[in-house]
């Protein structure tokens, strides 16, 4: 009876050591053919717009339509291919204007970067990128989430160069006082490893909902999303994004005394019944909006990804508002 039990425990073990060495072989066949994939798919999907060098990297740059305003759109935290995410809200926009979307470092087909991700060098490096398209200001920043604190910055420094704000839900730094919220977010290191090591391709195609726009189907196109997806897999919370978001206590605490000028035409779109601790988006925009000479707050059923959704609703509001101002 010894012997026999001393057989079966042997082969329990042998079979799970079986077991393991087929995940870790799983495991590193789905890491190499990630990778590859990736390369494959970069030149597959070549940049949609123009590739500038700003401080020895790559930056991208989508232009389209044209106009007597040029709109530069910015985007939220992680949002993993601006010029693309953007999509909708461009093809509206672009009807009769010129507009702008500067992919950050870390952010679609621009380059990773070493550099920190203070608000001072995200402004400078926009800026610098701007000026190597020749695209020429003064410009009508549209911040979405995170860039709301950047185009503040943006428009406290270099006033002659920002002609209005037109937030997308933006964040703001006085968020943290009304709000009574002084936690901020933060990754860990080894989050930037997503990609390099599959996961980000996995989630992709796994959970594209969690990851993709969420709106109706047509909305984008199916290269959009194809090319959407090959950048989540190629570069989804990479080491700019985390230093991005480890860096945005700091952002807040050198924008905290920072308001929008008196003089600076500024239309927030906002979604709907929006709470945080029982206080309302729409009170605290509305504090932010009240000493401004020329300002609109718009309030829209949806989501904090209003382009998503509203697009339409969001450039005719957007083009009213711009009228007014000659």
């Amino acid at each position: 009876m010894k012997v026999i039990k001393v057989k079966k425990k042997f082969r329990f073990w042998k079979v799970i050591k079986t077991i393991l060495l087929a995940t870790v072989a799983v495991v590193i066949i789905w890491v190499i053919y990630s990778n590859i994939m990736a390369v494959y798919e970069q030149r597959k999907y070549p940049a949609i717009g123009e590739l500038v060098e700003v401080n020895g990297k790559n930056m991208h740059i989508y232009t389209k339509g044209q106009g007597d305003n040029t709109i530069v759109l910015l985007s939220g935290l992680a949002t993993p291919a601006p010029a693309l995410d953007f999509e909708p809200l461009i093809n509206e926009l672009s009807k009769t204007n010129k507009v702008v979307v500067v992919e950050p470092f870390g952010y679609g087909w621009s380059d990773l970067t070493d550099k920190e991700r203070t608000v001072e060098n995200i402004v400078e490096e926009t800026r610098a990128a701007l000026k190597k398209s020749n695209i020429k200001g003064p410009y009508i920043l549209m911040p979405h989430s995170i860039s709301g604190i950047y185009s503040l910055y943006y428009a406290n420094n270099y006033s002659e160069e920002v002609k209005a704000i037109i937030g997308i839900d933006p964040t703001l730094p006085q968020m943290s006082e009304y709000f009574g919220d002084d936690v901020f977010p933060t990754m860990p290191k080894y989050t930037e490893y997503m990609a390099p090591i599959g996961i980000a391709r996995l989630l992709a195609y796994v959970t594209p909902d969690n990851i993709l726009p969420l709106s109706e189907k047509g909305t984008y196109t199916e290269v959009n999303l194809k090319m959407a997806k090959s950048i989540v897999a190629a570069k989804y919370i990479n080491k700019a994004v985390v230093k991005e978001t480890n860096e945005i206590k700091n952002n807040f605490d050198l924008t905290t005394n920072m308001t929008f000028p008196s003089d600076l035409p500024v239309m927030i779109f906002t979604p709907k019944e929006q709470y945080v601790e029982g206080k309302s988006k729409i009170d605290f925009y509305n504090t932010q909006l009240q000493n401004i000479k020329n300002n609109k707050l718009v309030v829209l059923e949806g989501q904090h990804y209003l382009h998503w959704t509203h697009y339409k609703e969001m450039s005719e509001n957007l083009n009213e508002f711009v009228e007014g101002l000659k």
